[in-house]
């Protein structure tokens, strides 16, 4: 990966060139309002083999914190990372004109009007008796009926480890997931042209999601009662480096509801309402990955659901590839496809002429297992331990729900999806391999694509009533349009881990209630 002090060192090369300076005064720019970035190169043909390059290119900060809008376009310096020397600088956009910085700050202090809309009070969750879950040794977290391990990492960003739910009958901790992270993110930009066709970033493994997360923002990134957690992360001389609270882990509470029922048709009892408030758990952590921003959160629900969920601000395509080691109450798990498929009626049996059944169909090798989502072909996923019974004698499980579903175009061939390949499936599952837990391969900057999932798939190895790994990627399309100016929106997807024929019923049946005197009243008088 680079590291932080390589991309510090490779922004400063171009301005070593006399070649460099003349094209930016050309322009009319200054060079002391010049500020630079290092896109990775990606991989296309052997003439950039043998060292380890970056393309760099640059914007004008002058009158505007973001520089990414007022770009130097068609100037592109192409720099070897350990000789700190240009290889080549690539300069076509002279006569494009460089963009104003008028309205492009999106910084708060530079706002130079109020917002039109009739303002909105502040809300925050209250915690008279503090917080619910307890951090155990710096890592452990415990909440409700979870246990997991959680860890800032320099490459997945945050990692989630050996999360045990409680079961609701018996008290027993059982496995849900072993180790969980976002193990690559593949952003292709989408303009052939010679200044961006390279821009097809693999995130973790060329930068590191953990290494370009900063310190979260009180009140805004998190809300009050959050514990924040730092990574201890390596430089590139091997000494250790500490990045400040950089996870979150918070209770959150928006008026949702965990399970509700009113009835009326009870004979002989009064009017049935029961509703129970929904309160999840949260590990969250930010990324800010050159021009655009990843809000990663692991929810986490009493009624064992897992939700994973991406918040991004972006203008290319981005696909988020997730590592899911699933242990379901052990090591021994299979992979089912339960397929709803179309039966139809014999004529005269019956008004209707069709219906839906639904199928089971165990995956036995990895080939069975590598799926791409239909919305007219429908299927469930689950992972379940086949030697586990439910009282009903069901295979007791969890499924993957998918969110986030887009696809890439790009031709298979096209060397950004070679390299990006684990994307050509929307869930893959291999057996488990202690050298397999990036899908874009162990070393990824400047790679060829033939070390990646797609590749380890392809040796089609059985999965049955094994430790496998799950794979599950979410995808987005952005296509901008006005209101992503200066700074767009954040848009979010999410997958959830579901429980399925896990508990013997209802898990939160039992939850209590909330009542007025659970809750205190705040007014401004008593107000801290």
């Amino acid at each position: 990966m680079l590291t932080m002090e390589d991309i510090l060192a490779v922004t400063r090369v171009p301005f070593t060139s006399a070649e460099f300076k003349e094209s930016v005064t050309a322009r009319g720019l200054s060079l002391a309002d010049i500020s630079c970035i290092s896109p990775s190169p990606g991989w296309y043909g052997p003439d950039e083999e043998g060292r380890r390059i970056v393309k760099v290119q640059c914007g004008s900060s002058e009158g505007t914190a973001n520089f990414y809008m007022r770009p130097l376009e068609g100037l592109v310096v192409t720099v070897d990372v350990d000789r700190q020397e240009i290889v080549k600088i690539t300069d076509e956009g002279r006569g494009i004109p460089i963009p104003g910085g008028t309205g492009t700050d999106y910084r708060y202090s530079a706002q130079d009007r109020p917002v039109e809309m009739d303002p909105v009070n502040p809300i925050s969750m209250e915690q008279p008796k503090g917080p619910s879950f307890k951090i155990e040794d710096g890592h452990t977290v415990r909440w409700a009926n979870w246990r997991f391990h959680l860890k800032a990492d320099q490459r997945a960003g945050i990692i989630i480890s050996q999360a045990t739910v409680r079961d609701s009958e018996t008290g027993e901790p059982r496995s849900v997931l072993y180790k969980g992270y976002p193990s690559e993110l593949f952003v292709p930009y989408m303009d052939p042209d010679d200044g961006w066709y390279y821009k097809t970033y693999m995130d973790a493994g060329e930068y590191g999601i953990g290494a370009l997360t900063f310190s979260l923002v009180p009140l805004n990134d998190c809300p009050r009662h959050s514990y924040y957690m730092d990574g201890v992360f390596v430089s590139s001389d091997g000494k250790p480096f500490v990045q400040s609270n950089i996870i979150c882990v918070f209770e959150r509470y928006a008026g949702d509801i965990s399970w509700r029922h009113s009835d009326s048709s009870v004979k002989g009892v009064e009017l049935i309402r029961e509703a129970r408030p929904k309160v999840t758990l949260v590990a969250r952590t930010a990324a800010s990955v050159g021009n655009y921003d990843y809000i990663f959160d692991w929810e986490f629900q009493t009624d064992g659901l897992i939700r994973v969920e991406n918040v991004i601000g972006v203008v290319h395509d981005h696909f988020i590839n997730y590592y899911l080691d699933m242990d379901i109450d052990d090591l021994n798990n299979s992979f089912v496809k339960v397929h709803l498929e179309k039966q139809e009626t014999e004529p005269g049996t019956t008004p209707r002429k069709s219906y839906l059944k639904a199928k089971r169909y165990v995956a036995k090798t990895e080939n069975d297992a590598k799926i791409k989502l239909k919305l007219y072909d429908p299927s469930e996923f689950h992972v379940v331990n086949p030697s586990r019974k439910s009282r009903l004698g069901n295979p007791t499980g969890y499924k993957v729900v998918p969110g986030g579903t887009a696809a890439s175009l790009l031709d298979l061939q096209d060397p950004p999806q070679i390299r990006g390949a684990f994307t050509n499936n929307q869930i893959w599952v291999t057996p488990y391999n202690r050298t397999e837990q990036w899908a874009g391969g162990l070393l990824v900057y400047q790679s060829r694509g033939d070390d990646t999932l797609a590749v380890w798939s392809n040796r089609d190895r059985p999965i049955e009533n094994k430790d496998i790994v799950l794979w599950y990627t979410l995808g987005f399309h952005h296509i901008p349009c006005q209101e992503d100016f200066p700074i767009m929106p954040t848009v979010s997807s999410s997958f959830d881990l579901k429980p399925v024929n896990f508990f013997e019923r209802n898990p939160i049946l039992r939850a209590a209630p909330n009542f007025d005197k659970d809750l205190p009243f705040c007014t401004l008088s008593n107000l801290p």
